[in-house]
């Protein structure tokens, strides 16, 4: 059993730190980091570890041209996460920070993760918790009411982790299977693999992209939860390594945020406490055992 605590460090920065002592601990190895929820959100920064990103998500047109801007990644593809590509034990860190709230069918998507992912291998998960008032108000309230706070959710200016893009040369389209608005039966492109053309051309950096959309709206599936989670986890053989709440919903709404707090408190004292109102989110830190005798996926 974990404790529940409160992170010493915000989601992003602790994701980060947990993917440099893994990649500590193979220091011969490309690391394989599948980042799930690709066209929200930011990467991890492993400093100078060799790497290869594969973004994932839904599709959308903002979710697409966010994804197009995004430095860090080497892939990518947009569709169905039921159906998107992805070889198993194949990734040594899934990253997936506010993906499994938005997303139908949270649990089916889970497991191709989890199959996907190496034995011993970590999957960072982020989340807002659909059991808190927060959680609750979120999903019942008009979005109109929801849109003014949740745009700051994403800072305008996002952190990708420093690393150079490479100078664009020949590349090639990745196909994926149509699925959630897909583009038709058959191939679309889903993203692209960069490579350095040939010759002494150095690397070319990408300037940081700026950021005016708002989040996706939360569907919050029942293993959107630290129950559900927990109970996911338990039936799948992984162990829940660090466990952790935050307020960061809460207080990304800023001068809003006294009377969010009000009616989050007001609702957890109607339910007598089933819906929490001392954190909007939970951050959990997963790792999928190499022992023989664990459920293998």
């Amino acid at each position: 059993m974990t404790d529940l605590r409160t992170s010493p460090v915000n989601g992003g920065d602790l994701f980060s730190e947990r993917a440099r002592q893994y990649a500590l601990e193979k220091p011969l190895q490309r690391i394989h980091i599948l980042e799930a929820g690709c066209g929200w959100g930011t990467g991890l920064d492993l400093g100078d570890h060799e790497r290869e990103v594969t973004g994932v998500d839904r599709e959308s047109p903002e979710l697409r041209a966010y994804t197009c801007e995004r430095p860090d990644l080497d892939t990518w593809h947009l569709g169905d996460l039921r159906t998107v590509p992805l070889p198993p034990r194949a990734f040594d860190i899934v990253h997936a920070s506010y993906l499994i709230e938005r997303v139908p069918h949270a649990e089916l998507v889970l497991d191709r993760f989890v199959a996907a992912l190496k034995p011993g291998g970590l999957m960072l998960v982020h989340l807002r918790d659909r059991d808190t008032a927060f959680g609750f108000l979120d999903r019942t309230l008009p979005r109109w009411l929801r849109a003014p706070g949740r745009r700051r959710l994403r800072p305008e200016r996002a952190p990708f982790a420093e690393r150079p893009r490479r100078a664009r040369g020949a590349h090639a389209r990745v196909p994926y299977p149509a699925g959630e608005g897909g583009a038709g039966p058959g191939h679309a492109p889903a993203g692209e693999v960069l490579t350095a053309p040939a010759g002494p051309e150095p690397a070319v950096p990408r300037p940081v992209p700026v950021v005016r959309t708002s989040p996706p709206a939360a569907i919050y599936d029942r293993v959107a939860s630290r129950s559900g989670l927990r109970w996911y986890c338990v039936m799948r053989g992984l162990v829940v390594a660090e466990e952790y709440t935050s307020r960061q919903a809460l207080e990304a709404l800023g001068a809003g945020s006294g009377l969010a707090d009000l009616l989050c408190r007001l609702v957890s004292a109607v339910t007598r406490g089933r819906l929490t109102a001392d954190h909007s989110e939970v951050t959990l830190v997963i790792r999928k055992p190499e022992n023989r005798f664990a459920r293998v996926i």
